[in-house]
């Protein structure tokens, strides 16, 4: 009998995520296949939804939509950033995503939105947020939950 998948499932899967257009933003098809716990945070909720109840073998090609997949942009997660805090060699372009120090030494992604005078206004919401997503998957292997 073929374990499915449930909270707390070790998965191990190819994934692929694209937006509406068939613009793909990341996929592991041509690299090491993912392993992940089913509910440790790292696919989104809809994403994670679309694998339980599956089985090794299967294949999974779902919408997510905001809500189930990144959120919406939050307009208080946009600041101005003096255009004099980026470096000389890098000009900041409307639309272009940057990684920018957080806390404890993590990249936080931003992307430029505008600008104006000497500030460059950077929203921090993850660049997906807002966006309708197609998410595919191959499953390769379903393992029980570690005790």
């Amino acid at each position: 009998m073929k374990l499915k998948i449930d909270y707390d499932s070790i998965v191990t899967l190819n994934y692929r995520l694209s937006l509406e257009d068939g613009t793909e933003v990341e996929s592991s098809f041509d690299e090491t296949p993912l392993e992940i716990i089913i509910g440790d945070g790292t696919l989104t909720d809809g994403m994670e939804q679309a694998l339980i109840g599956k089985n090794e073998g299967d294949t999974v090609s779902v919408s997510i939509n905001p809500e189930q997949g990144f959120g919406f942009p939050d307009e208080d997660n946009q600041h101005a950033i003096p255009l004099d805090d980026f470096p000389s060699d890098l000009k900041p372009e409307s639309g272009q995503i940057i990684a920018f120090d957080g806390p404890n030494n993590e990249e936080i992604p931003g992307t430029i939105l505008e600008i104006k005078d000497k500030e460059v206004i950077v929203d921090f919401s993850h660049p997906l947020a807002g966006h309708n997503l197609i998410f595919n998957a191959d499953i390769i292997k379903v393992q029980p939950p570690q005790e």
